[in-house]
Protein backbone atom coordinates (compact mmCIF):
# COMPACT_ATOMS: atom_id res chain seq x y z
CA UNK A 1 0.00 0.00 0.00
CA UNK A 2 2.78 2.22 -0.28
CA UNK A 3 0.64 4.66 -3.32
CA UNK A 4 -1.63 5.36 -0.24
CA UNK A 5 1.12 5.82 2.05
CA UNK A 6 2.43 8.40 -0.04
CA UNK A 7 -1.02 10.10 -0.71
CA UNK A 8 -2.00 10.18 2.89
CA UNK A 9 1.47 12.13 3.59
CA UNK A 10 1.28 14.45 0.76
CA UNK A 11 -2.48 15.26 2.24
CA UNK A 12 -1.16 15.55 6.09
CA UNK A 13 1.22 18.36 4.89
CA UNK A 14 -2.36 20.17 3.00
CA UNK A 15 -2.35 22.43 0.33
CA UNK A 16 -3.86 22.29 -2.97
CA UNK A 17 -6.55 24.15 -4.80
CA UNK A 18 -8.59 22.82 -7.76
CA UNK A 19 -11.72 23.31 -9.57
CA UNK A 20 -13.73 20.29 -9.24
CA UNK A 21 -14.53 19.21 -13.13
CA UNK A 22 -17.89 18.23 -12.16
CA UNK A 23 -18.79 21.37 -10.79
CA UNK A 24 -16.87 23.74 -13.03
CA UNK A 25 -19.86 25.50 -14.56
CA UNK A 26 -21.00 26.74 -10.79
CA UNK A 27 -17.78 28.01 -10.39
CA UNK A 28 -16.90 25.97 -7.03
CA UNK A 29 -13.54 25.68 -6.16
CA UNK A 30 -12.15 23.39 -3.47
CA UNK A 31 -9.62 24.98 -1.16
CA UNK A 32 -7.17 23.00 0.76
CA UNK A 33 -4.29 24.33 2.75
CA UNK A 34 -2.56 25.95 6.08
CA UNK A 35 -4.04 29.19 7.75
CA UNK A 36 -1.80 31.42 7.66
CA UNK A 37 -4.26 34.47 9.31
CA UNK A 38 -7.32 35.43 9.70
CA UNK A 39 -8.64 38.69 10.58
CA UNK A 40 -12.59 37.82 11.15
CA UNK A 41 -13.38 37.91 7.88
CA UNK A 42 -10.98 37.03 5.12
CA UNK A 43 -9.00 33.77 5.54
CA UNK A 44 -5.60 33.47 3.85
CA UNK A 45 -4.09 29.61 3.46
CA UNK A 46 -1.06 28.58 2.08
CA UNK A 47 -1.51 25.87 -0.73
CA UNK A 48 0.74 23.87 -2.78
CA UNK A 49 -0.19 26.00 -6.12
CA UNK A 50 0.50 29.25 -3.48
CA UNK A 51 -1.32 31.65 -1.23
CA UNK A 52 -4.77 31.91 -1.79
CA UNK A 53 -7.38 34.49 0.47
CA UNK A 54 -11.45 33.58 0.78
CA UNK A 55 -14.09 35.70 2.33
CA UNK A 56 -15.80 34.00 4.91
CA UNK A 57 -19.33 35.47 5.44
CA UNK A 58 -20.59 35.39 8.86
CA UNK A 59 -23.24 32.77 7.24
CA UNK A 60 -21.20 30.25 6.37
CA UNK A 61 -20.43 27.35 8.95
CA UNK A 62 -17.58 26.25 10.13
CA UNK A 63 -16.96 22.46 11.74
CA UNK A 64 -14.25 21.47 13.55
CA UNK A 65 -12.19 17.83 12.75
CA UNK A 66 -12.31 14.60 15.66
CA UNK A 67 -10.77 11.55 15.42
CA UNK A 68 -13.12 8.98 13.64
CA UNK A 69 -12.29 5.22 13.13
CA UNK A 70 -13.56 1.58 12.08
CA UNK A 71 -14.45 0.88 15.35
CA UNK A 72 -16.87 3.96 14.77
CA UNK A 73 -18.33 2.53 11.59
CA UNK A 74 -21.79 0.43 11.71
CA UNK A 75 -24.21 -0.47 9.57
CA UNK A 76 -26.45 2.06 7.91
CA UNK A 77 -24.64 4.56 8.75
CA UNK A 78 -23.79 6.99 6.01
CA UNK A 79 -20.41 7.90 5.05
CA UNK A 80 -18.42 9.70 2.16
CA UNK A 81 -15.73 7.63 0.63
CA UNK A 82 -12.94 8.67 -1.49
CA UNK A 83 -11.13 5.73 -3.58
CA UNK A 84 -8.89 5.18 -5.61
CA UNK A 85 -8.70 2.23 -8.23
CA UNK A 86 -5.54 0.06 -7.65
CA UNK A 87 -3.94 -2.17 -10.45
CA UNK A 88 -6.43 -5.17 -9.81
CA UNK A 89 -8.94 -3.56 -10.42
CA UNK A 90 -10.38 -2.97 -6.43
CA UNK A 91 -10.83 0.28 -4.90
CA UNK A 92 -9.26 1.50 -1.75
CA UNK A 93 -9.87 4.50 -0.04
CA UNK A 94 -7.93 7.32 0.87
CA UNK A 95 -10.27 9.12 2.77
CA UNK A 96 -13.33 7.95 5.17
CA UNK A 97 -16.12 10.20 6.79
CA UNK A 98 -19.44 10.30 8.27
CA UNK A 99 -21.88 12.41 6.28
CA UNK A 100 -25.60 13.19 6.64
CA UNK A 101 -27.84 10.48 5.85
CA UNK A 102 -29.84 13.36 3.56
CA UNK A 103 -26.93 14.15 1.33
CA UNK A 104 -27.42 12.96 -2.10
CA UNK A 105 -26.20 10.01 -2.80
CA UNK A 106 -23.82 7.92 -5.13
CA UNK A 107 -20.30 7.75 -7.11
CA UNK A 108 -18.83 10.88 -8.68
CA UNK A 109 -15.62 12.48 -9.61
CA UNK A 110 -13.15 14.13 -6.53
CA UNK A 111 -10.35 16.19 -6.61
CA UNK A 112 -8.42 14.92 -3.44
CA UNK A 113 -6.46 12.51 -5.89
CA UNK A 114 -5.68 11.72 -9.28
CA UNK A 115 -8.57 9.61 -11.07
CA UNK A 116 -10.02 9.48 -7.36
CA UNK A 117 -13.96 9.09 -6.95
CA UNK A 118 -16.12 10.13 -4.34
CA UNK A 119 -18.74 7.77 -3.10
CA UNK A 120 -21.53 8.56 -1.03
CA UNK A 121 -23.34 5.10 0.20
CA UNK A 122 -25.06 3.57 3.42
CA UNK A 123 -22.96 0.79 4.99
CA UNK A 124 -24.16 -2.57 3.90
CA UNK A 125 -21.71 -4.47 5.62
CA UNK A 126 -17.71 -4.72 6.97
CA UNK A 127 -15.39 -7.83 6.56
CA UNK A 128 -11.92 -7.71 8.36
CA UNK A 129 -9.34 -9.31 6.75
CA UNK A 130 -5.07 -9.27 6.35
CA UNK A 131 -5.02 -5.98 4.17
CA UNK A 132 -7.79 -4.01 6.04
CA UNK A 133 -11.49 -3.45 5.92
CA UNK A 134 -13.91 -3.91 3.14
CA UNK A 135 -16.95 -1.71 3.35
CA UNK A 136 -19.48 -2.80 1.08
CA UNK A 137 -21.38 0.86 0.32
CA UNK A 138 -24.69 0.59 -1.14
CA UNK A 139 -25.93 4.08 -3.01
CA UNK A 140 -29.45 3.00 -4.10
CA UNK A 141 -28.63 2.08 -7.62
CA UNK A 142 -25.45 0.10 -7.14
CA UNK A 143 -23.04 -1.18 -4.44
CA UNK A 144 -18.84 -0.59 -4.14
CA UNK A 145 -16.29 -2.56 -2.17
CA UNK A 146 -14.25 -0.45 -0.56
CA UNK A 147 -10.68 -1.28 1.25
CA UNK A 148 -9.75 0.87 4.25
CA UNK A 149 -6.03 0.41 5.52
CA UNK A 150 -4.06 1.75 7.57
CA UNK A 151 -3.05 4.52 6.05
CA UNK A 152 -6.57 5.50 5.31
CA UNK A 153 -7.24 8.88 6.44
CA UNK A 154 -10.25 8.95 8.66
CA UNK A 155 -12.42 12.09 10.39
CA UNK A 156 -15.54 13.23 11.21
CA UNK A 157 -16.80 17.06 11.59
CA UNK A 158 -18.08 18.20 14.54
CA UNK A 159 -19.49 21.98 15.25
CA UNK A 160 -16.94 24.45 15.42
CA UNK A 161 -16.68 28.24 15.56
CA UNK A 162 -14.56 30.82 13.87
CA UNK A 163 -12.07 31.22 17.02
CA UNK A 164 -10.93 27.91 15.66
CA UNK A 165 -9.74 29.14 12.48
CA UNK A 166 -5.89 29.89 13.62
CA UNK A 167 -3.17 30.31 11.92
CA UNK A 168 -1.21 27.01 11.90
CA UNK A 169 -4.23 24.53 11.34
CA UNK A 170 -5.23 22.91 8.60
CA UNK A 171 -8.35 23.75 6.33
CA UNK A 172 -10.94 22.45 3.83
CA UNK A 173 -12.84 25.37 1.86
CA UNK A 174 -15.61 24.38 -0.56
CA UNK A 175 -15.94 27.92 -1.90
CA UNK A 176 -17.39 29.56 -5.29
CA UNK A 177 -15.65 31.76 -7.41
CA UNK A 178 -17.35 34.97 -7.79
CA UNK A 179 -16.99 37.85 -10.05
CA UNK A 180 -13.78 39.66 -10.40
CA UNK A 181 -12.10 35.92 -8.96
CA UNK A 182 -13.05 36.38 -5.62
CA UNK A 183 -13.36 32.97 -3.61
CA UNK A 184 -16.54 33.13 -1.04
CA UNK A 185 -16.82 30.61 1.63
CA UNK A 186 -19.64 28.60 1.51
CA UNK A 187 -18.78 25.91 4.43
CA UNK A 188 -14.78 25.21 5.76
CA UNK A 189 -13.65 22.51 8.04
CA UNK A 190 -10.59 23.14 10.32
CA UNK A 191 -8.15 21.10 12.11
CA UNK A 192 -8.31 20.44 15.68
CA UNK A 193 -6.23 18.79 18.15
CA UNK A 194 -4.05 17.15 15.62
CA UNK A 195 -6.87 15.82 13.46
CA UNK A 196 -6.99 17.31 10.36
CA UNK A 197 -9.36 17.82 7.48
CA UNK A 198 -8.68 15.59 4.26
CA UNK A 199 -11.64 15.29 2.03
Amino acid sequence: MHFVRAFCAAAAIGAVIQLHPAMAQEARVNVRGVITSFDGKVLAIKTRSGDVVVDVPEAAPVAATKAFSMADVKSGMTLGVTTIMRADGGRVAIDVRPISATAPQGLSDWDLAPNATMTNAVVEGTVAGTDGSELTLNYKTGTVKALVVPETAMSQAVPGTRADLKPGETVFVFARKEAGENLVAARVQVSKDGVRPTQ
